[in-house]
């Protein structure tokens, strides 16, 4: 867990040899390749069509991990080191086929489409690191062909014709403010408004003083907001991820979480601890179904289930704190 909120155990993209950088591309490339396969055995049978098109990408995959190797052997020789995108911070992580069942046509077309981006990304970024000629070249070639990759709708035919163009600007806008800003914030809203329901509400209890109740309110949220910020800021770079300026994220992240615990910690302001009690009750469940609006405006989970998660979620978090202040 550690290893994946600090990025403790993984090496920097920045510290990697051209050698490394070369064992990264291949084991990149054969993932992608599996992937591939799988969304086109998953959209078989309904989408035979488009399955081909992800079967033709597997094959260019392939052929980009047999350029590499090739590479490989020329310049370093037989051995190549074991290292995979897990291995480096920041590294955009693929999702296996089978967490993102059921496969649907806009869902994988998605997917494939980040991963493409991501892809040259990569490339982009390797290529600075490397003084090879021959490196050089085949790593921007590479990056140019996943760019091409990222044509993908033309090929499923679905959308993006010629007069699309500002439609398709205006998503991969909307896609980076959702990873910039939203995914961070709304992280960081959950985090601050559930995981300060405990301790708030069981000095509340345990001790009925509305002040040394928002004090305890006042020091877990903003503990929350910094702890929060700098986890978001330095587990990932946003060069290879493309999840866009890592201060951005921070401060999105660490305001959002500070903003969720104050959120019910402010009203014991109020001296009459039941006025204040109430209001901040009230304020909680405000929260969690803002945190069920947004998960569906601009995550695409259904409100009912986000509705139910967040609020069992922040539920059974009051409980536990009403539970141990009056204990």
């Amino acid at each position: 867990m550690l290893s994946r909120v600090f990025g403790i155990g993984r090496r920097s993209f920045d510290s990697l040899s051209e050698q490394e950088i070369l064992a990264l591309a291949i084991s990149s490339e054969e993932d992608d390749g599996r992937i591939y396969r799988a969304y086109a055995d998953g959209l078989r049978e309904e989408y035979p069509a488009s399955a081909k098109v992800f079967e033709e990408m597997a094959e260019e995959e392939d052929g980009h991990r047999a350029s590499l190797i090739a590479l490989h052997q020329k310049r370093f020789g037989e051995s190549i080191p074991l290292i995979r995108r897990e291995h480096v911070r920041g590294y955009y992580e693929r999702k296996p086929d089978w967490l993102v069942r059921p496969l649907g046509i806009e869902r994988v077309r998605d997917q494939a489409e980040a991963m493409e981006d991501q892809a040259h990304r990569f490339y982009l970024e390797a290529a600075k690191r490397t003084s090879d000629a021959s490196t050089r070249k085949l790593l921007g070639d590479l990056a140019a062909a996943e760019k091409a990759h990222q044509a993908l709708a033309v090929r499923l035919g679905l959308k993006h014709l010629p007069e699309d163009i500002r439609e398709e600007e205006n998503s991969a806008e909307r896609r980076q403010f959702i990873l910039t800003f939203v995914q961070p914030g709304l992280a960081g809203l959950m985090d601050g408004s559930v995981s300060t329901l405990a301790p708030i509400f069981a000095a509340a209890f345990a001790t009925g003083d509305t002040w040394q109740t928002f004090l305890v309110g006042l020091s877990a949220s903003v503990g929350a907001g910094i702890s929060m910020g700098f986890t978001e800021a330095a587990h990932d770079d946003g060069k290879l991820s493309g999840r866009g300026s890592p201060l951005k994220r921070g401060l999105a992240s660490g305001i959002m979480t500070a903003l969720g615990g104050l959120g019910h910690a402010l009203p014991y302001l109020i001296p009459d601890f039941w006025t204040a009690t109430t209001v901040a009750v009230v304020i909680v469940f405000f929260e969690l179904w803002a945190i069920a609006y947004i998960q569906n405006r601009f995550m695409d989970t259904p409100f009912l289930r986000a509705a139910f998660q967040v609020v069992l979620g922040g539920s059974l978090v009051f409980a536990a704190g009403v539970l141990i202040g009056n204990a």
